[in-house]
């Protein structure tokens, strides 16, 4: 069977970090591009981050960048994303999803081209 757990999220204060993954099991993700969305309450899913099935390539939304780090460890079948200097609007369940593709290189953050979703983890930024 085919899934992707995510593990990670918390309750931090801002300014903090956390670090999320997204492991894989039934397949492997050598040949997945990976992308992390999030939803917050009243508001539609956005796209955080991606990397390509390489790892070569990656993208983060204007909000994150600076502060987010995308990186995939393939021996581990896992990708992660850390998440620095934290803030409140940054509150949202996470959600990993793995695209199968033949570009290696590039990576999208349109939720609709991703294949398989995780069951989302709960990230929330409060003092």
């Amino acid at each position: 069977q085919l899934q992707l757990v995510e593990s990670g999220g918390g309750l931090v204060q801002p300014g903090g970090s956390l670090r999320l993954s997204c492991a894989a099991s039934g397949f492997t993700l050598d040949y997945y591009a990976i992308g992390w969305f999030r939803q917050a309450p009243g508001k539609e899913r956005e796209g955080v981050s991606c990397i390509s099935s390489s790892g070569g390539g990656t993208n983060y939304a204007d909000s994150v960048k600076g502060r987010f780090t995308i990186s995939r460890d393939n021996a581990k079948n896992t990708v992660y994303l850390q998440m620095n200097s934290l803030k409140p609007e940054d509150t949202a369940v996470y959600y990993c999803a793995a695209q199968i593709t033949t570009v290696q290189a590039m990576c999208v953050m349109y939720g609709y081209e991703y294949d398989y979703w995780g069951q989302g983890t709960q990230v929330t930024v409060s003092s």
